[in-house]
């Protein structure tokens, strides 16, 4: 069973524009994105998927510097783009991993993939009904689910972002949300503004230690001793209206 984590990532982000190759304590986003993944005991293989556009060339020279595969597709079929490197790499799984959550836990990744391997589902995730941290997101699918949703998808906004084309058709597709015991999903732990860079800088100088991985549980312990940390990129929604609107659009 060949799982692969597939990172998406590219430079001409609206709001923060080259924020995966932002720097953290010395390393990229990008950097601490992969090292976390490679903590995970369940993913084979990550690739890093970005586009075809000259912009982009500065992630695959990232790649190519630490020996990181990279996948190159539409800048704009972001499902096709997925589909492509799920094929090359002859992937079973994938987890789909977006390049602007640099506080990624591998525990709970694993713990999606887990839940796709003892069961009989086509997606996992804990997205659709949210009880983590917004950047703590993951979503695991089958070959067979992203292939279905690849040959069908017609709206641009579900090839946009992947995975609405299942998580929207219950009906052909067997989903699974898990959630956390306790409700956490209005804390802010992804980056898309210069706020949510400070956050997380001010978080990997206290929790990062090289060849070490901190987790959730070690980002909430670090928030109740320095509460003040959540208020550095407090205001901004999380990012599910686009989830909200998709859904909306079946009612149209």
């Amino acid at each position: 069973m060949m799982v692969i984590g597939i990172v998406q990532a590219r430079m001409d982000s609206k709001r923060l524009p080259g924020k995966v190759l932002k720097t953290i304590l010395q390393k990229t986003v990008l950097e601490h994105i992969v090292e976390r993944l490679g903590c995970s005991k369940l993913i084979n293989k990550i690739v890093v998927a970005t586009t075809k556009e000259r912009i982009d060339d500065e992630i695959e020279c990232l790649c190519d510097r630490i020996n990181m595969t990279c996948f190159r597709g539409s800048q704009d079929d972001v499902l096709d783009r997925f589909y492509g490197a799920a094929l090359m790499f002859g992937a079973d799984i994938i987890v789909r991993i977006t390049a602007d959550d640099p506080l990624k836990d591998p525990e709970i990744i694993d713990k999606a993939i887990q839940i796709m391997l003892e069961h009989d589902y086509d997606y996992v995730s804990n997205t659709i009904e949210p009880t983590y941290p917004e950047g703590i997101d993951v979503e695991v699918c089958t070959f067979t689910a992203l292939k279905k949703a690849h040959q069908e998808a017609r709206r641009a906004s579900e090839r946009e972002h992947v995975t609405p084309y299942i998580w929207k058709n219950p009906d052909r597709f067997k989903i699974y949300n898990f959630k956390n015991s306790d409700d956490f999903s209005s804390l802010r732990w992804t980056l898309d503004t210069e706020d949510d860079l400070i956050f997380i800088r001010k978080v990997y100088a206290a929790l990062y230690k090289e060849g070490q991985i901190f987790l959730m549980k070690d980002i909430l312990e670090l928030i109740k001793k320095e509460p003040t940390l959540s208020l550095i990129n407090k205001g901004h929604e999380r990012n599910e209206g686009y989830i909200k609107s998709l859904l909306q659009e079946e009612l149209r």
